[in-house]
């Protein structure tokens, strides 16, 4: 039996960076699978976007049989609350996750983001989970999901963000809003002096609790 974590996007080297992230969760001794949604456009960037992977993302998960849970791989959620209808296994979003944790690590999040629409996605799904009290900011470093291999040029404006989040908006918790910013937590980390959430990590590790527990939405379903 196996948790899978899937990245909704196609580019591998977001999924390579999951499983790099998550590495430390495997020492729980539970089998963890990361798998790269190739029907999935390069990077979620777009409502149309977060439309399009529902149905394979779908489709994928029907296949996985093994399956003792999922976590969905993008910041945007895509899906979770109809994949959630239809399978008793756990199916956890990675920004539910992350936004959880950062409520019990301070007292006001700032969200490091990809683009504009990313955050106007961001502003209205945390307004409807009713934490926009506890949000300091959300602000976009301006590049794509695959400008993020770029080391160099993504830390360095991670970096700038991180601190204008802390400084300028009162944030003392971070989070990462995207699954392909997975590399850079130990460093913003350092250079801003504030905790980081990883969302990838934050889901994985809700997942284990919650298949170890016996815990999810439906208990009325023996299986997916």
């Amino acid at each position: 039996m196996t948790l899978y974590v899937i990245n909704p996007n196609s580019t591998q080297a977001v999924t390579d960076g999951i499983d790099r992230a998550i590495r430390l969760l495997r020492s729980w001794g539970y089998p963890i699978e990361c798998l790269t949604l190739a029907e999935g456009p390069p990077g979620i960037e777009s409502d149309a976007h977060v439309a399009g992977v529902v149905a394979p993302l779908t489709a994928r998960m029907a296949g996985l049989t093994d399956a003792t849970g999922f976590v969905i791989a993008c910041f945007s959620d895509p899906g979770v609350s109809d994949l959630r209808k239809t399978h008793a296994r756990p199916v956890i979003g990675i920004r539910e996750a992350a936004v959880t944790d950062a409520l019990t690590l301070g007292e006001r999040f700032g969200v490091i983001a990809i683009g504009e629409p990313s955050v106007r996605r961001h502003l209205a799904a945390f307004d409807a989970m009713g934490v926009s009290s506890r949000l300091a900011g959300d602000r976009p470093l301006g590049l794509s999901v695959t400008d993020l291999a770029d080391a160099a040029r993504t830390l360095d404006r991670m970096i700038e963000v991180g601190r204008a989040l802390c400084d300028e908006d009162g944030a003392d918790v971070l989070i990462m809003g995207c699954a392909g910013m997975a590399q850079y937590r130990a460093r913003i980390e350092e250079e801003t002096g504030l905790p980081v959430v990883e969302p990838c990590q934050s889901a994985v590790a809700k997942a284990l609790g919650r298949i170890t527990l016996g815990l999810t939405h439906r208990t009325g379903m023996t299986h997916a």
